[in-house]
């Protein structure tokens, strides 16, 4: 049976949370040999990790560092612990993420501990979701949802101003407060905000471009929220279009085109089809109906990302849409877009579980144009 090895905070790393379901700020040692799992916690940590970690045997750093420190009064560096703990505990060979740091490889290797890279997901079961973590993405898609709800709400109590510049209780409405509109609501449902977008005009033709500054009436309105569950860790992410006041023609034909390239994702998507064949349907598709994919004055312009990505205990799992051939009960984003400075930007985000003869949609919050 393989040794596996992790050194890192379980709240900015994925594989060590799917590991332990343990919470902590700070880098602890997860080590899984002949079957069995043991963490190495501080004592600030331990009786926390007893009680809540996924682990069989529980070790305290400090009782590792009086070991290695001896009668020196200076305290050893943290790799030099690990390396003690490791030849400790018989281990010659591990597998660790391809993010290990390198400090800690070199360390081992100076102590004659071989260190192999993951080739590929370090937890491979961590691609396919179980029926607990589909229920987990779901509440996380709910708490999503609540922010998309909120906007929603302020954009309609919102008027247009001087300058066709939206106003919301009294100020000129901005990126930056509809954002924070969003992100209290969903921290009070339960989740944490991250990166939220709320991006008009020719700012959402950037798709990563968060928005700043004011919004304006009839003008495109890119909502793209994706907050993590506070409790689970488990993403939602979901995106909405929206503008309020009236659409021009060629804003509703975009919209609606949008709408449609994403419909047609769904339809296609099943087990064992090749992703990049739903990518290019929808190129095609876009194309046909007039938005083409290309270079117009040295920026890139209609839909030139990808279709969609993993969601898990990351934003952007593995994989993504168009690199691989689906499997069942992988949960994926599904995220046409189409980006024209001068029109705007359009993109409409849902996530699906795939199922052998098509997908289910987890997500659930209206398409609705104009507010």
């Amino acid at each position: 049976m393989k040794t596996r090895l992790i050194v890192a905070a379980s709240e900015t790393d994925a594989d060590m949370l799917y590991a332990t379901k343990f919470w902590a700020p700070d880098p602890f040692i997860f080590l899984e040999r002949n079957g069995k799992r043991t963490l190495v916690l501080s004592d600030l940590e331990i009786d926390r990790g007893r009680k809540q970690a996924d682990a069989d045997e529980f070790v305290m750093f400090s009782d590792l560092e009086r070991e290695v420190q001896g009668k020196s009064k200076k305290a050893p560096p943290y790799k030099k612990l690990l390396a003690h703990f490791l030849r400790k505990s018989g281990v010659k060979s591990t597998i660790v993420p391809a993010n290990f740091p390198l400090g800690y490889a070199e360390e081992l290797a100076a102590n004659k501990i071989r260190v192999r890279a993951t080739n590929g997901l370090f937890w491979p079961e961590r691609e396919t979701k179980s029926d607990k973590e589909i229920e987990m993405i779901g509440h996380a898609l709910r708490i999503t949802a609540l922010g998309l709800k909120r906007a929603v709400e302020v954009l309609k109590a919102s008027k247009p101003g001087t300058g066709k510049r939206l106003r919301w209780s009294g100020k000129t409405l901005t990126s930056e407060m509809l954002r924070a509109e969003i992100d209290s609501t969903i921290l009070r449902a339960g989740g944490v905000p991250t990166g939220t977008i709320v991006a008009g005009g020719d700012q959402a033709c950037d798709p990563h471009e968060r928005g700043f500054g004011p919004l304006y009436a009839n003008s495109l309105i890119i909502l793209d929220v994706f907050p993590r569950d506070a409790k689970t860790g488990y993403f939602g992410d979901m995106t909405r279009t929206v503008l309020r006041g009236r659409a021009r023609e060629a804003q509703r034909k975009l919209w609606e085109t949008v709408k449609a390239g994403q419909g047609l994702a769904l339809k296609k998507i099943k087990a064992g089809i090749d992703g990049m064949t739903i990518h290019k349907a929808i190129q095609e598709f876009f194309a046909k109906r007039g938005f083409p994919t290309e270079v117009r004055k040295g920026r890139r312009v209609g839909f030139f990302h990808g279709t969609g990505h993993g969601l898990g205990l990351e934003v952007h799992d593995h994989p993504r849409l168009q690199k691989v051939t689906l499997k069942a009960r992988q949960v994926l984003t599904v995220e046409p877009g189409l980006y024209y400075p001068g029109l705007g930007g359009v993109r409409q985000e849902d996530v699906v579980v795939v199922t052998k003869s098509g997908c289910r949609v987890l997500s659930r919050f209206p398409k609705q144009l104009e507010i």
